[in-house]
């Protein structure tokens, strides 16, 4: 099998790395730092012994996975690898440097992926003597878990690239879809407004936190509230996101980040991993209670509904990714209770126009402005996509 590389040994690096090698492939595990290194082989025995013991694997399965992986801090250990995938900082100045030296190291034929999150493939291809092998390739954290991953051609990929990465990682027994080289791909453009709005809903006093969670937990029906959420992932995190795409799309206001979570950000409130974020979680701290009133919560989530829909109609509108690969992302990859565009269907194209054409009348803010693709399919009468 292809022997495959991973660069940077961190959470999504390991994460990665341990995909490959239970899918058979001998990998080759490389960061700088020997702690890293480290740690990454020892997250990964707990990992595979807590498997053991659910009955998922055997010991001799477990031992085998980890076997397979070879825990190193040269890259020249990359000289025989079909494919290496980087996993390092979000920095475009250090992934030219790495690109390069991967570029010298590896054959000709050797696919360059990076998992990039926030930054543009062709920036990042653009640094290779030969940038039809760059591809990006996004796993969500944790690798292992999460079965969605966004398969990003740049410009300079070619097609041929293109298929084997795609190949390669549906054989890894994860769900790909295909998507543009455009800020935030599919999942982190599409979800912006799925935080952006109801944050901006708290900041216009509607309702507190924990009633827009409850609203768009048990009347939307989404796994987690947006706050909760938020406080898992790390404000820091998040609103760093938020300004990178914003910056990405020239400031459309569409994505225009919130003063609330600045704030936050800035005082330090980055949610469960700093113990304060929306939600106070030192011990003995209470939660606070929603307002359960049904009328406010069907407003609430009609109003992040339609705002996710638009910014998915968007997205099929410019060909970012095809209805069913926007659909799976999200369901996928957030864990959305319904594709946003089969739900789209399902409340109907007009309903959701309407509810658009109020919000922007209301306000005037380009942030609301209906998708042309939407209003073109009622225009015509057309009820599917």
């Amino acid at each position: 099998m292809m022997k495959v590389g991973v660069l940077g040994a961190g959470t999504m690096g390991s994460g990665i790395a341990q995909v490959a090698a239970q899918s058979g492939h001998e990998v080759f595990l490389v960061d700088l730092n020997q702690e890293v290194l480290g740690k990454a082989k020892s997250n990964l025995e707990k990992v595979l012994s807590r498997l053991v013991e659910k009955q998922k694997l055997s010991i001799e399965e477990a031992s085998q996975i980890q076997n397979r992986i070879t825990y190193s801090a040269s890259t020249s250990d990359f000289k025989d690898c079909g494919i290496v995938i980087e996993a390092i900082v979000e920095n475009i100045n250090v992934k030219h440097t790495v690109f390069k030296e991967l570029e010298s190291i590896v054959s000709n034929d050797c696919i360059l992926a990076s998992n990039t999150s926030s930054l543009p493939i062709a920036s990042i291809g653009s640094a290779l003597s030969n940038p039809e092998r760059i591809i990006g390739i996004h796993f969500f954290n944790p690798a292992p878990l999460m079965p969605l991953v966004e398969i990003i051609p740049a410009v300079q990929t070619a097609t041929d690239i293109v298929t084997k990465a795609k190949n390669l990682i549906s054989g890894w027994k994860k769900v790909t879809v295909l998507c543009k080289d455009t800020p935030g791909f599919i999942v982190n453009r599409v979800a912006r407004p799925f935080y952006g709005e109801a944050l901006r809903i708290y900041e216009e006093g509607i309702a507190d936190f924990a009633t827009i969670d409850w609203a768009l937990t048990e009347i939307g029906g989404f796994k987690m509230g947006p706050f909760t959420l938020m406080d898992y992932i790390g404000n820091d995190i998040n609103y760093t996101v938020t300004e990178s795409v914003f910056a990405a799309f020239y400031y459309d206001p569409r994505f225009k980040p919130s003063f609330t979570q600045k704030r936050h950000f800035e005082a330090g409130f980055l949610g469960r991993k700093s113990g304060r974020g929306y939600y106070n979680y030192a011990e003995g701290a209470v939660m606070p209670e929603p307002k359960k009133d049904t009328q406010l919560g069907e407003q609430i989530v009609n109003r992040v509904l339609v705002m996710l829909i638009n910014e998915a109609i968007d997205a099929l509108f410019l060909n970012v990714a095809s209805k069913e690969d926007i659909d799976l992302a999200m369901t996928k990859g957030v864990n959305y209770p319904k594709g946003l565009l089969a739900w789209a269907e399902e409340k109907s194209l007009p309903w959701v126009l309407s509810q658009l054409e109020v919000l922007f009348e209301e306000y005037g803010e380009d942030r609301y402005r209906p998708n042309p693709l939407l209003k073109r399919l009622v225009k015509q009468g057309v009820t599917r996509f």
